[in-house]
């Protein structure tokens, strides 16, 4: 399908997913590296209401950092192309259309993240036919998006349509794993969930202002004088986040920052 939208679209989608790696790995194998023991161990038990409480946490924890970073991507799409990739035959238009597909991906960020701690769970369960018939829905739900999607967007509504079917995944996962456990603690991820769009949002904000501001005041094209941009944006962006987190009382916050840097 990628092939069918022109010189350049294969790329400019790999590129862009390949920056997607970076969040998935970092903030979201992250926790569930740490979370996966004790949620096996509970398993183990036959423990379900401690096992809920431990997928319930890691859950939260998952909103906590991926919601951040899936809106840092929104807004920092392009001139996080442009840093990294954009020399040589790589121009401003590759630029432009890589960033394009990188924030119709983005939203799956979250689902990619919510799966590996849901997908794992089933297998210490020992239930491995519920991730594999979700993920075979999964596909079948891509092709249909993809198809749909890239007629009336193109390459972009190939990666849109693969940030759709992640977060069906993910959603199919939970709301069979929370009949399994019995819930997920629904109203306390909910609560969480929403202080911490509204914390989100202030750092969405502080970090598109920081990246116009900057821009205006230290103009050029120069790969340092990018890098400095950038970083103080994102900077900026995190010193917002960590002050709207205390503000709402994001319990969660300091404890996922814990597990990223341990």
């Amino acid at each position: 399908l990628a092939t069918g939208q022109g010189e350049g679209a294969v790329s400019w989608l790999n590129y862009a997913f390949r920056i997607m790696y970076l969040p998935i790995g970092l903030l979201g194998v992250s926790i569930a590296t740490a979370a996966l023991p004790g949620i096996s161990r509970c398993a183990a038990r036959e423990d379900r209401p401690a096992m809920r409480a431990a997928v319930a946490r890691s859950l939260r924890l998952i909103f906590v950092l991926n919601l951040p970073a899936m809106a840092g991507l929104l807004v920092l799409a392009r001139p996080i192309v442009r840093l990294i990739f954009e020399h040589g035959r790589f121009d401003p238009s590759d630029t432009d259309a890589t960033a394009l597909a990188l924030r119709f991906y983005a939203p799956g960020l979250l689902g990619y993240a919510a799966v590996k701690i849901a997908a794992p769970s089933f297998y210490a369960l020992k239930e491995s036919r519920t991730p594999v018939l979700a993920g075979v829905a999964t596909v079948a739900v891509n092709v249909v998006l993809n198809l749909a999607l890239v007629s009336a967007m193109g390459f972009g509504g190939l990666a849109l349509g693969t940030g759709i079917a992640a977060l069906f995944n993910a959603g199919t996962l939970l709301w069979v794993l929370r009949r399994r456990l019995g819930g997920l603690e629904g109203r306390r991820l909910a609560s969480t969930g929403i202080r911490v769009i509204a914390a989100t949002l202030v750092m969405a904000a502080a970090a598109w202002g920081a990246e116009q501001g900057l821009r205006a005041a230290l103009p050029g094209d120069g790969s340092g004088l990018q890098a400095a941009r950038l970083a103080a944006a994102i900077l900026i962006a995190l010193v917002a986040l960590a002050g709207a987190a205390r503000l709402l009382r994001i319990e969660e916050f300091d404890e996922a920052l814990g597990l990223v840097g341990r």
